[in-house]
């Protein structure tokens, strides 16, 4: 890689991830290194670019001006090394995927491991986030598709991959475990804990619905910490099924009355300005685990 390039691309992954310490293991380079190159830059362009604390780093004034073009050129380097890719063959590449942790966690390990029997070669980043974060990830370029819910962005061509049942999650002494089915009305008698960071959720959206307003005592994006606290007594919840693959909570999983789901689907820019190595991996979506059934 250019010398130039790593130091616009340092720069830009110090910012994403806040310090010297995380951009270095991202890029497997040593904290020395990442700093090295930041203050090269400094030097050359004549200008302080990041504040250095206790609690990481921040952009300067001049940082945040400067920050969308070493972006874009990260981005258009990405994009000519996977023309290269393209021509050689695909011997080699770089897919950046954005996802939330339950498709992270049952869906791509299937995927990629069935990709990998052709194109071993092939190298991988995974972005972890909310829908919101993923939508804005695929706009701005920093990822090149994404797994997210339908409906999504407008600006985005989407692939329909699966629908996912949203479930009632209880504790095992809780008294609607003896419900076959939980009336959505019933939600509303015990503390809830809701699934959801910034952007509303399709939980939410379900209780609108249904005008339903539970008892939220806790509301987080992290599905371990809820069904945690299910496993605890300490609240029920709905949850969509693929996060209740493989759980190792003690907790009890009923169907609602009236069904309901989330659609997941992989998103990106353009189908068509996609690289060769995102084209390929499109094949290879159908390799995806299916989710439980619960009765």
């Amino acid at each position: 890689m250019d010398m130039n390039i790593q130091k616009y691309l340092a720069f830009v992954k110090t910012v994403e991830q806040g310090s010297f310490t995380r951009a270095a293991s991202a890029l497997n380079y040593s904290q020395s290194g990442i700093s090295r190159m930041i203050s090269d830059l400094e030097n050359d362009w004549k200008v302080s670019l990041l504040e250095r604390g206790r609690s990481g780093v921040r952009l300067t004034s001049d940082g945040l001006k400067l920050l969308p073009f070493a972006q874009r050129v990260c981005n258009e380097y990405q994009e000519l090394q996977a023309q290269v890719d393209e021509i050689n063959g695909l011997q080699s590449g770089l897919i950046r995927i954005g996802t939330f942790s339950s498709v992270a966690t049952h869906w791509l390990p299937n995927i990629i491991r069935e990709f990998q029997k052709s194109y071993p070669n092939i190298d991988y980043e995974l972005l972890l986030g909310d829908y919101s974060e993923i939508e804005r990830w695929i706009l701005e370029g920093r990822v090149d598709c994404g797994f997210l819910r339908l409906p999504a962005h407008p600006e985005l061509e989407t692939i329909f991959l699966d629908q996912d049942k949203l479930l009632v999650v209880l504790p095992e002494n809780h008294p609607l475990t003896k419900c076959k089915q939980i009336p959505i009305n019933a939600l509303c008698d015990y503390p809830f804990m809701l699934l959801e960071k910034g952007a509303r959720s399709e939980i939410s959206e379900l209780l609108e619905q249904w005008n339903v307003l539970p008892n939220i005592k806790f509301t987080t994006w992290d599905d371990y910490a809820i069904l945690s606290m299910i496993e605890g007594g300490l609240g029920i919840s709905i949850l969509p099924q693929l996060i209740l693959h493989r759980i190792p909570y003690q907790v009890v999983i009923k169907e609602l009355e009236v069904p309901a789901y989330r659609k997941i689907c992989l998103a990106m820019k353009e189908k068509k300005t996609a690289s060769l190595a995102v084209t390929r991996f499109l094949e290879y979506l159908p390799y995806r685990h299916s989710s439980p059934v619960y009765t």
